[in-house]
């Protein structure tokens, strides 16, 4: 055969025949598992144990797994068939770690895998696991008022009695109480306390100053008023702004007023000269509220174009544009911790800002209206928003839902907290509701007459702050008046009695 009568073939036929070789000389094996090595598997299995479990090889073992022969390499053999066995050393068995064996605890009965299985079903839960479906009542006081002690010792020694004898009862079949609600932190009850006039609209935000002498108002008719928080006369007008004066804050750090209003505006006024000294320029849309951080020259503002905005209060610069918001940004709120910016909007979203990156850190959605006011906690490092479904209680940093409280249905205007944990919520039908903070109970409404030759149906509540000595609540109401309250000093726990009744504890996700 010469060498012009080899047939030439492509690559990709020669390939293709390689690989059908191959394939039919591996066929009869595919599929099939690897035969085991007897001695590499002992060596391998032994080096396991060492490795991963010398630290518990003294222990007792079951009696299954010494019929294993890999693990009986490694473990001594249990004398007998007879469940009792003798524990030498000293372990966990005993009272404590490293106390000696006695002739009480040298026998151990191992208990039966059902014995083992009633125990978890009917042991108490772990603290990991209280701790992590803590909400704002304690557990400890759910227990204490609900016999949670009692009840948590008895299920522990019926599940032990379970273990001793090897039972097979289920323990679901064991009464359980539901836990209840612990009993409110007591309050006083407050009480009207003065009514101030002076407005010719609808008075729309408070700021008290850092030294507790006097309070600032902005309102619908434009003015800006100063007032003496003891005697409630008024101090000062100033005029500036063009439309509803929104929100104003007075700087802890400097003797500085900021005001926002529906002019689109954000003006900082130097109260040595009660004249405006510098104009924070870039808002679209009317400027609804703004606070100061406190520990940081920043001024944040939220508006209607459904931003906020991050102002350098020296340079006037916007040093962020917080967007992402789909709705007009009602309420922002400023804290020195992470996150440092908290907003809720119209669009029924609480976002917590990231002020470095300018950019959200967490969005809460579960509110289904509008969220229009927000309350920092002064002590613990927690969060309540208002809404005309519920009030929302969260816990920071990441925005954690606590609980609901529920009773307020109206469209909350306003919200505020004091140390004591007594919350307030003012709302567009002039009603004012008490809650305790801990357990979310309402325990005080009130309803405020109008002023004397208002309609009726102006009586809203547009913002409410406690001064800071945490002893007067000042309201701003659609009367155009400023209201003050106290706490009846005469009231006792006696006199005014807790209207509570233990119900079954009730957490809501949404």
């Amino acid at each position: 055969m010469t060498t012009g009568d080899v047939q030439k073939h492509s690559v990709h036929t020669l390939v293709f025949r390689s690989l059908k070789r191959t394939h039919d000389m591996f066929v009869a094996d595919h599929a099939k598992p690897v035969s085991l090595d007897e001695t590499s598997h002992k060596v391998k299995m032994a080096a396991k144990l060492r490795a991963d479990y010398s630290a518990v090889l003294h222990m007792p073992v079951l009696k299954e797994v010494k019929t294993s022969k890999y693990f009986s390499l490694q473990l001594s053999d249990l004398p007998g068939d007879d469940p009792e066995y003798l524990i030498t050393g000293t372990h966990a068995y005993p009272s404590g770690p490293g106390v000696a064996l006695t002739a009480d605890t040298q026998i151990h009965r191992n208990p039966s895998e059902a014995g083992v299985h009633a125990m978890a079903l009917a042991l108490p839960p772990s603290q990991a696991r209280l701790d992590a479906s803590r909400t704002a009542a304690s557990v400890g006081d759910i227990h204490r008022h609900a016999g949670g002690a009692e009840r948590s010792h008895a299920s522990h020694s019926h599940a032990m009695s379970l273990l001793e004898g090897g039972g097979t009862k289920n323990s679901s079949l064991v009464a359980r109480k539901a836990p209840t609600m612990p009993k409110p932190q007591w309050h006083a009850p407050w009480k009207l306390f003065r009514v101030i006039s002076g407005h010719l609209g609808w008075v729309r935000s408070i700021a008290v100053e850092p030294g507790n002498q006097w309070f600032v108002t902005g309102a619908g008719d434009r003015t800006i008023k100063i007032w003496d928080l003891a005697s409630g006369k008024l101090k000062l007008s100033l005029t500036g702004h063009i439309s509803t004066v929104r929100g104003v804050a007075v700087s802890t750090r400097s003797p500085y007023l900021f005001s926002c209003g529906e002019d689109k505006q954000v003006k900082c006024w130097d109260l040595e000269y009660n004249k405006v000294i510098r104009h924070y320029h870039g808002h679209l849309s009317a400027v609804y509220d703004l606070d100061l951080h406190p520990t940081i020259d920043v001024l944040v503002t939220c508006s209607r174009d459904a931003t906020a905005r991050v102002w350098d209060i020296r340079s006037k610069a916007n040093v962020h544009t917080l967007s992402g918001h789909t709705n007009t940004v009602a309420t922002v709120r400023c804290q020195a911790a992470e996150p440092q910016i908290i907003t809720g909007s119209h669009d029924s979203t609480i976002r917590l800002w990231d002020l470095i990156a300018g950019k959200t850190r967490a969005t809460l959605t579960n509110h289904k209206k509008s969220v229009r006011a927000l309350a920092l906690h002064p002590r613990q490092y927690t969060l309540a928003s208002g809404s005309a479904d519920n009030i929302k209680q969260w816990t920071f940093p990441d925005g954690n839902f606590i609980q609901n409280l529920s009773g307020h249905n109206a469209i909350i205007n306003a919200m505020a907290v004091n140390s004591d944990g007594v919350l307030v919520s003012g709302a567009d039908n002039g009603t004012i509701h008490l809650w305790d903070w801990r357990t979310g109970y309402n325990f005080q409404r009130i309803h405020a007459a109008v002023q004397p030759g208002s309609l009726d149906s102006e009586s809203g509540i547009f913002a409410c702050m406690f001064d800071h000595s945490e002893s007067r609540l000042i309201t701003a109401e659609a009367d155009k008046t400023i209201k003050v309250y106290k706490e009846d000093d005469t009231a006792t726990e006696e006199s005014h009695p807790i209207n509570w009744k233990p119900e079954i504890l009730k957490r809501k996700r949404f």
